[in-house]
């Protein structure tokens, strides 16, 4: 067989599929985001270290040597493929008349504007020849794959791009969505030469459910945000706090979906005992309008001071990526408390100032209270947690 293992979990889930499979492996692949963090033992694996949240030509060298590897398949052998959160960057193959540097600005574009994981894949596929089903059709042999999920819904489609799945949108679905994000004119004429030549008819649509090209493949979710949640809810417990746990998810613009958050956490908490833990996940967007520099859940944590000092009592909350990075910053999130407002005034920081500038990783880190943990080695979204003494 051969593995492809792809996302920010590549590594891990590589070295789990070498103990499992041992010496059936005859090719590997994988295309991640740490070159520390390889299977031990690495024989057979190749390491490529891609570009997040933009795709590098590392990227492509990625991307392309998964496609050598599918097309490379011998009679009897059946083709592995591990994704995980990061996928859709770090592995990516520009589709004909797209180079890498296009697929570079719209995806810049695209989550300036604040689009969401859905609208971003979507265009991610109809630019891309591994997206959208490309990379097991390709295949000549079985294509099984197994998916740790960072997509609210756990959406085979949507997780890495669907790289194995078969895909229902279409071309004309992308050209919409870079109208909602920014207009035509904000992206590289290739992007949208491409996009209209397919809402025309002119270029083959990526594969759709029931296409022969797919009949070989199988894809799993093994694992998403809800496991990250199970996690906090037992160490919660296990000292002693009265959780609450929230399985819908947390969407939307950060900075409006973290107060409205906040306040029906407080309100569903009002009749449990003290102390509280109140738990959810999801994935929020930015729109980018300053030139300060955090992240979704640095600016989400950033949102909800005035909130929670406005609480009364004792109260925390925490934001944090499950991935241990948050935007283009080295922390994975931050902590506001009851007393954030006033140690901010204290130090002369006015936190709506720093809103207004997208500054949120600058606002926390002069008052200590970024979250740093490092690369975790996994991708399941965001996770929230508020304490209510």
């Amino acid at each position: 067989m051969c593995v492809i293992a792809a996302g920010k979990a590549a590594a891990p889930m590589a070295r789990a599929a070498r103990e499992l499979f041992g010496d059936r492996i005859r090719a590997g692949l994988i295309v991640g985001v740490e070159p520390a963090a390889e299977p031990e033992p690495r024989h057979g694996f190749q390491m490529i270290v891609g570009g997040h949240p933009t795709p590098s030509a590392a990227s492509e060298q990625g991307g392309r040597r998964a496609l050598e590897l599918a097309a490379s398949l011998r009679s009897d052998e059946t083709l592995v493929v591990l994704l995980s959160g990061g996928a859709s960057s770090l592995m990516a193959v520009p589709a004909d008349g797209v180079r890498l540097e296009d697929k570079q600005a719209a995806t810049r574009q695209l989550l300036r504007s604040g689009a969401d994981i859905h609208a971003l894949n979507t265009v991610r596929k109809h630019l891309s020849a591994i997206k959208g089903g490309w990379l097991a059709a390709r295949a000549t042999g079985p294509c099984l794959a197994f998916a740790i999920s960072d997509v609210v819904g756990d959406d085979v489609s949507v997780i890495g791009s669907g790289p194995t799945v078969e895909d229902a949108s279409t071309f004309r679905d992308a050209l919409d969505i870079l109208r909602r994000f920014g207009g035509e004119d904000a992206y590289p004429p290739a992007v949208i030469n491409r996009l209209t030549s397919g809402a025309q008819g002119r270029i083959p649509e990526t594969p759709k459910p029931d296409d022969p090209k797919l009949a070989r493949a199988q894809t799993t979710v093994i694992g998403g945000r809800r496991n990250a949640m199970e996690g906090a809810v037992r160490e919660a417990e296990s000292r002693g706090y009265q959780v609450i746990r929230i399985d819908d998810a947390v969407l939307g613009e950060a900075r409006i979906a973290g107060p409205s958050h906040l306040r029906a956490v407080v309100a569903s908490a009002a009749s449990a005992g003290r102390p509280a833990c109140v738990i959810s996940s999801g994935e929020t967007t930015v729109r980018v309008a300053g030139d300060g520099k955090g992240g979704r859940n640095q600016e989400f944590a950033l949102a909800c001071a005035d909130a929670l000092a406005a609480i009364g009592g004792t109260a925390v909350l925490a934001s944090v990526g499950t991935d241990g990075i948050d935007g283009p910053t080295d922390a994975a999130g931050a902590l506001v408390d009851s007393t954030t407002v006033e140690r901010a005034r204290a130090a002369r920081l006015q936190p709506q100032a720093f809103l207004e500038r997208n500054d949120s990783y600058r606002f926390f880190e002069a008052l200590g209270d970024l979250i740093r943990t490092g690369p975790t080695g996994t991708n399941v979204g965001d996770l929230q947690v508020i304490l209510l003494g």
